[in-house]
Formats: structure tokens, C-alpha cells, sequence
């Protein structure tokens, strides 16, 4: 769940503050809810059928549907390392490490966390990078937000502005992201666990949710504090944009070792996930053998090769592509039309790959579909206008 306050999402909550303030706290609090519903039923699909997403989409719908999810999820993979790449160079550049040191180190090191044989090694190297994001909470004390601001930002959301309601769009696109669906799923099985465990897992999905939301929150209270203060409306694209921002409030270095330490925390844990959910998806649609709990051998080569290229494919477009930001902005719109395929699979599934009782019925049903429906309808609001055809 740390994987989802990526850097891209990180540069989407400071952007909320500092061009909307406090308005875009509340919309961060009802988004809880409607990631812990999309999240919590890939653990039960897990653990219930002990198949991937992948694996129950071709055995319940056929090797082309596999393909037309996975194929897709793995471009969409790719795609979200450009993000967390363009992250990891714009941290190294703002200490003035080039992006041709700061990259394939990165990509080295997220290569090599995935071979060593554990699933619960790499877990925990996961949680200990993405808990870097958590120094946004000091960052929060220091620019002493206005709890009566805070207050009335709660009770005004400006749904008839066009463009709070496109910033919006971004925010849940930040939120629900394809890769995820797969990944959780693919984790509950790579973590062996038992329909006794559904309970925890539950908690700690909601845990999950809370926490990455809370960091949301305090990266939108940071910079509606500050910049969102001083300077309304100023336009943040990279890291670099997010620092300067920050200077005259942080000083120079504060602002550099904060957006530094969170940006390459977030990108990182980001990055692991994203090519693992990717790598697991095309796996489970051709049968491949594919855990993080063996070491690679000809058994699961072509699982690590698939892990290992999407790494290189991200690393080398970030290398030489001179617009990051537009990257960027693709991979969002990516995302976006993406979210009805992935969504729509986890609805059907849920109610057709497990047994009765531990299916959704009534109010439950028809809450989850409902915003399950909203989230496909903001991310697809968001794709006219991110492309400038409105």
C-alpha cells in the first residue's frame, strides 16, 4: 500500500495544495474507503482460489481475456517505472548526480532485491523504503497549517470548477492503479497464506489505506501551508519544481532532504511493485512459474527475465527521453483507460470465482460496485483533458 503514494502521486498531492489548499483534503479522506474495497477483494480472491489475477481471468474467461488484461497491465507496469525512474533521476539532480549514475544504480539494486530468493526479504526492504515517505509529518509541523483554514477547506469542495474537478481526476487516478489489483493478489500467494488469514489481511489492507492516505494528506497540507499560501496556483511538474517551491519555507537544504528522502523512498518501493505485479501478470496468462521465494533458475527464468526487462525497458526510456513530464502525463492516461478492464475483471471475478459465503451480497454489492463505477468514470474524465482535446 506504501507503493501507492508513488512519486507521480506524490507530485499530484502537492500540486493539489498548492493550487486548491485546503479544498483537497476531503476528497483524500473519502478515497480511504474506496481503496480498501478495491484492495480487499484481490485478498480474498487470492487466498480463496490460490490463482493470481492473471490465472483466474484466463481460466474463467479464456487466453485472449488473460491477454487483453495482461498484456496492458505489464505496458502499465512499464509505464508507472518511467514515473518512479523520472523520480529517482530528478532526486539525484537536485543533489547534482546525473541521471546516467542515479538510474541504473536504482535499477541494479531493485533487480537484485527481487533474486534473493525471498518474498519476505523483499517485503520488508519494500515497507523500510516506502516508510521514508513519513518524513512529510515533520514537514506538516514545520509550516504550521491552519486548523480554521483546515476546517473550512473540509466544507468547501468546488465540484463546479472544471479544473478542481481534472485535479481531482488525478488524485483517484493516483489511487487506484491497475498494477496494484494485480500485485496484492499475487503477494497473498507468494506470502502462503490460508482463508484463515483473510481476517488480517483485511486489517492490515485497511491499515494500508489509512497510512498511504495519510501521507497524501500531509503532502497536501504541506504545500497548502506554504505555497498554497504565498504563492496559489504555482505549477509543479518534477521534483525540482516540488524543492524550489519548498525553499523559501524549508530552506535549501531542508526542502532537498525532504523531497529527496520521500521522493526516493516512494519511488523506489514504487518501482518494486509495479514490475513485480507486471512480471506476475504475464506469468500467471502463460503458466510460467513465478515466485520470489526460489532463486532464479531455468524453472523461473522467464519470470525474473520479465521482472529483470521491464526494469531495463523503464531505466533506458528515462535515459534518453528529453520530456519526462509529458511521459509522465501518458502514463497517467494509460492508467486511466485501463482502470474499466482491471476493475471490471475484479467485480466479475468476485462474484464468480468464489464459493457463496465469501462473495459480496446486497448493500455490500452494491456499495463496492458503486465505487468501484466512480473511480472508472473520474479516470476516464481525466483523458480528454490531459490529452488537450477539451
Amino acid at each position: 500500500m506504501l507503493a501507492d503514494t508513488d512519486a507521480g502521486s506524490l507530485i499530484t498531492a502537492a500540486q493539489s495544495g498548492s493550487e486548491w489548499g485546503y479544498r483537497m483534503v476531503l476528497p483524500q479522506l473519502v478515497l480511504i474507503p474506496v481503496l480498501f474495497v478495491v484492495q480487499e477483494m484481490t485478498v480474498r480472491l487470492g487466498i480463496l482460489t490460490n490463482k493470481g489475477q492473471g490465472a483466474l481471468i484466463r481460466e474463467h474467461f479464456g487466453r485472449g481475456w488473460a491477454l487483453l488484461a495482461a498484456m496492458p497491465l505489464f505496458a502499465s507496469g512499464v509505464g508507472a517505472l518511467f514515473t518512479e525512474y523520472a523520480g529517482i533521476a530528478g532526486v539525484g539532480e537536485l543533489f547534482g548526480v546525473p541521471r546516467a549514475l542515479t538510474v541504473p544504480v536504482a535499477a541494479a539494486f531493485l533487480i537484485g532485491v527481487a533474486m534473493t530468493g525471498s518474498y519476505r526479504r523483499a517485503e520488508r526492504i519494500g515497507i523500510a523504503l516506502g516508510l521514508a515517505e513519513l518524513v512529510f509529518i515533520p514537514a506538516v509541523v514545520m509550516a504550521h497549517p491552519s486548523l480554521r483554514a483546515i476546517g473550512q477547506g473540509l466544507g468547501h469542495v468546488p465540484l463546479g470548477n472544471s479544473s478542481y474537478v481534472f485535479l481531482l481526476a488525478a488524485n483517484m487516478g493516483a489511487v487506484i492503479m491497475p498494477w496494484m489489483v494485480f500485485y496484492q493478489q499475487g503477494a497473498v500467494l507468494d506470502k502462503g497464506l490460508l482463508p484463515v488469514n483473510i481476517p488480517s489481511e483485511r486489517r492490515d489492507t485497511a491499515v494500508g489505506a489509512v497510512l498511504t492516505q495519510t501521507i497524501m494528506i500531509v503532502v497536501v497540507l504541506t504545500f497548502a501551508a506554504t505555497v498554497g499560501r504565498a504563492h496559489v496556483g504555482t505549477t509543479l511538474h518534477t521534483v525540482t519544481d516540488m524543492s524550489s517551491a519548498l525553499r523559501p519555507f524549508l530552506g535549501a537544504i531542508g526542502a532537498k532532504v525532504l523531497l529527496g528522502t520521500a521522493v526516493l523512498g516512494a519511488a523506489l518501493v514504487a518501482a518494486l511493485v509495479a514490475s513485480l505485479a507486471g512480471a506476475w501478470g504475464i506469468s500467471e496468462v502463460f503458466g510460467w512459474t513465478h515466485t520470489l521465494n526460489e532463486r532464479p533458475d531455468r524453472k523461473t527464468a522467464k519470470f525474473y527475465i520479465t521482472y529483470g526487462l521491464a526494469h531495463v525497458l523503464g531505466a533506458v526510456i528515462v535515459l534518453i527521453s528529453l520530456n519526462l513530464v509529458k511521459l509522465v502525463i501518458d502514463v497517467e492516461v494509460m492508467n486511466a483507460l485501463l482502470l474499466p478492464i482491471v476493475l471490471g475483471f475484479l467485480l466479475v471475478l468476485e462474484a464468480r470465482a468464489l464459493p457463496s459465503e465469501h462473495r459480496m451480497h446486497g448493500a455490500r454489492r452494491v456499495v463496492a460496485t458503486s465505487l468501484c463505477l466512480v473511480v472508472v468514470v473520474f479516470g476516464l474524465f481525466m483523458v480528454p483533458r490531459t490529452l488537450g482535446w477539451v
